[in-house]
């Protein structure tokens, strides 16, 4: 509801200057509105008062009743002499951590059909405000709904009805999501549900596209704040079903998930080795091919440049009849970060896989022409020294190349 100039200033949030539905107070006595306040602690994870600049030693709202009321009674009276000012509803009050507790003890040992019950009413709480969803992390709920998407992989094999486990499995792990757990919570979730990525595993194998989306989505916060050597020595399977969702393209945010969750786990151990057994090298080609959206195509960049680290990586590229041109292509075409993941990638190319057959290549593709542009253009110092070096390492093989500069040839012993 916008601000209007006839409403008493205490009236309004100090943050958004817009009037108080469900005024609360913080422990240093200011009272903003919920919706606002709840923002800048949980989604901006602020930890002081915006307005008196204090630490809040907890984030504990109480709701200012008398403020409440006196804004519901001053709407109804100017109602008709302002615009767009009506009384709102009474908000309804956070749910407890007693309240919780009860109904995730009732839920628990239910069968598939009834716990779907018990989800939708977790779904409604989560959705009436962030407060909810904290207390929802507070008491566990985030361990319930793991143990549900865990019952699916532990079905194999039972009679019990397959459909309504995946239905239960699919709610819960959407419910997951919806509550963003934060970053204690996340790590608290993974060390206590060993079994959890081997089930999300699972779900983006045999789910619908919304619960494989989840699944990644999921996936990639646990390994945003996960130890990296957490997330090494990861199964095949795992690189397999993330190439399988990238190839699918379900929505650009499963993609960016996936990409963003490669980013994290491809430089450990012998993950980026299993990463190009699955195909990512071909299909990080083929998309960079038609990719024209600035983000994705730097996200890309840095997981093929990842994977050119390896021989295996590079063996790929150098397969690929676009490898070697798309890479090039993307320098100077999308922004600092992808052209410097590109000369990179041509940097390890360059240093250890040169053949007489690669450079012929990369001189017949105009990848030699762009690299001595990048030393005119305004790039970055280390983008330009390898660009500089790998002209310089293959001088002789590309002296017949009008754009060498002839201080590179007549440098080269």
């Amino acid at each position: 509801m916008d601000a209007v100039v006839d409403v008493p200033p205490f009236f309004l949030c100090p943050i958004s200057l817009e009037i108080m539905k469900d005024p609360v107070t913080v422990s240093t006595g200011i009272t903003y509105d919920r919706e606002s306040i709840e923002k800048w602690l949980f989604s901006q994870k602020n930890t002081t008062c915006p307005v008196t600049k204090q630490e809040l030693p907890d984030s504990e709202l109480t709701p200012n009743i008398t403020l409440r009321r006196v804004i519901q009674a001053w709407c109804t009276v100017n109602a008709s002499s302002n615009d767009g000012i009506e009384r709102f509803p009474t908000p309804k009050a956070p749910i407890s951590k007693a309240q919780l507790l009860k109904l995730l003890n009732e839920a628990h040992n239910q069968s598939p059909q009834i716990q779907m019950k018990y989800l939708k009413r977790l779904r409604s709480i989560a959705s009436h405000n962030e407060t909810n969803k904290r207390c929802m992390e507070m008491v566990g709920t985030a361990d319930f709904l793991a143990s549900i998407v865990n019952k699916v992989g532990e079905s194999e094999g039972c009679t019990t009805s397959s459909s309504e486990l995946t239905k239960a499995s699919d709610e819960a792990l959407s419910l997951l999501c919806h509550i963003q757990l934060s970053e204690d919570g996340l790590k608290s979730l993974f060390l206590r549900n060993s079994r959890l990525m081997e089930s999300l595993v699972r779900v983006m194998q045999r789910g619908s596209y919304e619960s494989r989306a989840y699944a990644v989505m999921l996936l990639k916060s646990m390994s945003d704040v996960m130890d990296p050597a957490q997330m090494t020595g990861l199964k095949s399977e795992f690189f397999v079903e993330l190439v399988q969702i990238l190839n699918d393209q379900i929505s650009q945010k499963a993609s960016k998930s996936a990409l963003k969750l490669l980013m994290n786990v491809c430089p450990g151990g012998r993950n980026r080795i299993k990463a190009v057994e699955a195909g990512l090298v071909q299909v990080l080609i083929d998309l960079l091919v038609d990719s024209t959206e600035k983000r994705a195509s730097e996200m890309m960049m840095v997981v093929l440049e990842q994977l050119c680290q390896c021989a295996e990586g590079r063996a790929e590229l150098l397969k690929h009849s676009a490898g070697l041109a798309i890479v090039s292509k993307k320098i100077l075409r999308v922004s600092h970060v992808a052209s410097e993941r590109a000369v990179k990638i041509l940097h390890s190319v360059s240093k250890f896989s040169a053949t007489s057959f690669v450079l012929g290549e990369m001189l017949s593709l105009g990848v030699v022409a762009k690299l001595c542009f990048v030393l005119q253009m305004e790039c970055g110092s280390k983008t330009k020294d390898r660009a500089r070096e790998i002209l310089k390492m293959h001088a002789r093989a590309w002296k017949s190349s009008p754009c060498i500069p002839s201080s590179l040839i007549s440098s080269y012993p």
